[in-house]
């Protein structure tokens, strides 16, 4: 009566020691897969993003992630201060920085 909801276990074919070559093919497939789709393109930008922060200097006109722009006006260890309107100063993150514009960006907005 209980047949209809537990199937009956069969034994394998001793022919069937094959297929577990074709897994380990498969599981190296998807391992290369997520290497050169997900990891290694996102260690990329984050070692732009590294170096981007690096060069950060007095001077340099930047965006940071909230869309905000200045000048910076000092660099410490972790913050910036960023010059956003004429003795306007705001503290930032250096990692808070998107992207370094062009000299003369800021005038011309």
């Amino acid at each position: 009566m209980l047949d209809f909801f537990i199937s009956p276990a069969m034994a394998q074919d001793a022919g069937a020691a094959g297929g577990g070559i074709a897994q380990i093919v498969m599981l190296v497939g998807f391992v290369l897969i997520f290497y050169f789709l997900l990891w290694r393109p996102q260690a990329k930008r984050a070692k732009q993003h590294r170096e981007l922060v690096g060069g950060l200097s007095k001077g340099d006109e930047v965006v940071i992630g909230g869309g905000l722009l200045g000048r910076i006006t000092k660099v410490g260890d972790d913050f910036i201060t960023l010059e956003i309107a004429d003795n306007t100063e705001v503290n930032v993150q250096k990692s808070a920085v998107a992207n370094v514009l062009p000299k003369g960006t800021i005038k011309s907005i």
